[in-house]
């Protein structure tokens, strides 16, 4: 098959660019041309928010199109109307964050949607973009022609947003550790390159529509996260797990300071670790075990000298030093946290994937 990847080079984009590669596709990306694409694909350059910036994309024709875009749904639009009748379909990565909040646990077919999106809007918050997203890749290329990929939290090699990254770099420095409970809680993330490989497939078999995507519930647990976060370090850390009002009470929120961690029991947690992905395991998703994502994305961010990419729109993850010493020492001490004014979020939407808004991306994000 002949794919167009729009990036190609960071995260999601350059995990489906990879699978496609390993599969003997003929792929080409676009992008400014900061980054390298993977060997063996073809560079088209230009800037879609950029006049003519899409003049590079006026010729040639694709059996699909990968569009990871997460700004102003009008450069979805604009790429999307320039493409229809030379590609064969438009898979956009979209985010379970296009679910009106508070999102519920479980299967989301029928769920409400953000409202307010456009299809031709400029950038404004991460839910509404990528729901104009949406909007434009349908618009252009109509349901049976459009596959929307509504991801959940993304981890794995050349994560952008900063949540894995955060965790390994953390346990690395070694030490005791906050570590957020129970251990037993279970977790639902995608492996960027699971994504991959599930829509690459999705792609053969012509599948359309909105598809959740992200592991099925409780694919792994906080333990064992942590744990392997851990092994793959060989750090010479001690994990201190702390009861999650213990957390809570000393003022650390959930999902952006201690990353991936949201207390088990509300509308949050629901959202983010509870959704029903059926349809997409029943059409060929597949997850890779917890500890061969932890350990790959060790092993890269090791080779980049540890300092993680992080996109500029994206806040930064993680718990300061001084917050996490002090609930350390509050808990030798016997007092289970320490109270400060807001307490910690429990029952309000997550940043955007992971992100500046109210609703978890990722995360979709960094794609």
């Amino acid at each position: 098959m002949r794919l167009l990847v729009l990036g190609g080079t960071e995260f999601v984009g350059r995990a489906v660019a990879e699978a496609a590669l390993g599969r003997g596709w003929e792929v080409t990306v676009f992008n400014r041309g900061h980054r390298q694409p993977p060997p063996g694909a073809d560079l088209l350059r230009g800037d879609r928010t950029a006049p003519g910036g899409l003049d590079a994309l006026a010729e040639g024709d694709w059996d699909a199109v990968v569009d990871t875009w997460s700004a102003a749904p009008r450069a979805v639009r604009e790429t999307a109307r320039l493409l229809r009748g030379r590609a064969g379909r438009y898979a956009y990565v979209s985010s379970c964050s296009v679910y009106a909040w508070p999102w519920p646990a479980g299967d989301r077919a029928d769920a409400p949607l953000v409202e307010g999106a456009a299809a031709d809007a400029e950038q404004r918050e991460y839910a509404l973009d990528k729901r104009g997203g949406e909007l434009a890749a349908l618009e252009s290329f109509g349901a049976d022609g459009s596959l929307l990929v509504r991801a959940g939290m993304i981890l794995g090699p050349y994560e952008n947003v900063g949540r894995l990254p955060w965790w390994l770099t953390r346990i690395a420095r070694g030490g005791p550790v906050l570590a957020p409970g129970p251990r037993d809680l279970p977790l639902q993330y995608i492996d960027a390159r699971d994504l991959a490989n599930w829509l690459l497939g999705a792609l053969e078999r012509e599948l359309s529509g909105p598809y959740d995507l992200v592991s099925p519930p409780g694919h792994t647990t906080m333990g064992a996260f942590l744990d392997a976060c851990l092994a793959a370090t060989g750090a010479d850390a001690e994990l201190c797990w702390a009861d999650p009002r213990a957390v809570l009470d000393a003022g650390i929120e959930p999902w952006t300071e201690l990353p991936v961690w949201v207390p088990p029991g509300g509308e949050l947690y629901d959202a983010v670790h509870r959704s029903d992905v059926s349809r997409a395991l029943a059409t060929g998703l597949t997850c890779r075990p917890v500890t061969e994502t932890v350990a790959d994305t060790w092993r890269w961010l090791t080779s980049i000298g540890g300092t993680p990419p992080r996109l500029p729109d994206r806040h930064a993850q993680g718990l300061a030093p001084e917050v996490e010493a002090r609930v350390l020492a509050a808990l030798r001490d016997g007092a289970p946290g320490t109270a400060s004014e807001g307490g910690g979020a429990t029952g309000a939407a997550p940043e955007a994937d992971g992100v500046p808004g109210t609703t978890p991306r990722e995360g979709v994000s960094g794609q």
